[in-house]
């Protein structure tokens, strides 16, 4: 009697497991992406050298159509080397003004790079990667809290 118990339990434990048991993979619906969008980013100039000047990276953003007068831009990039050792982070925060239903709801933004590392150094040349990311802040009374966040656009610089 012991072991036809013990053998129907196996049996049962045997189906749980083949079907998933617990960590069954669920289904997700497909990800939907945020009303604050990264439209274009572009370099200028194309063809950079580090030591030559700085690098601006222009970044086009849709904004959502209702918005809140309380709201501050902030767009943000990291430029890294393909080690990872050499590494910029760039950010700028704005105020956001409401756009009135006529106008166009698109911004641009520029975020300028020196063409140096996080210890002051003028970079090699090589393959570096961005990733600019854009957020909408909401300010309270504890600061400035993440309202949207817009998916990360990226791409890669050519250093001379």
């Amino acid at each position: 009697m012991l072991l036809l118990r013990v053998g129907v339990l196996a049996a049962i434990g045997v189906a749980w497991f083949v079907s998933g048991g617990l960590h069954a993979a669920t289904k997700r619906p497909p990800a939907i992406e945020p009303d604050l969008r990264i439209v274009q980013a572009t370099l200028a100039p194309e063809s950079y050298v580090a030591s030559s000047g700085s690098l601006d990276l222009i970044v086009e953003i849709d904004l959502p159509t209702y918005l809140d007068a309380q709201l501050v831009l902030e767009v943000s990039s990291l430029i890294s080397s393909p080690s990872k050792r050499s590494m910029r982070f760039l950010s700028i925060r704005q105020p956001l003004t409401v756009p009135s239903p006529k106008t166009d709801d698109h911004l641009t933004v520029t975020l300028t790079w020196d063409g140096k590392d996080q210890h002051a150094q003028v970079v090699g040349a090589g393959r570096y990667t961005y990733e600019v990311q854009a957020k909408l802040l909401a300010v309270g009374e504890k600061g400035p809290r993440t309202f949207m966040r817009s998916w990360p656009k990226r791409g890669t610089i050519e250093i001379k």
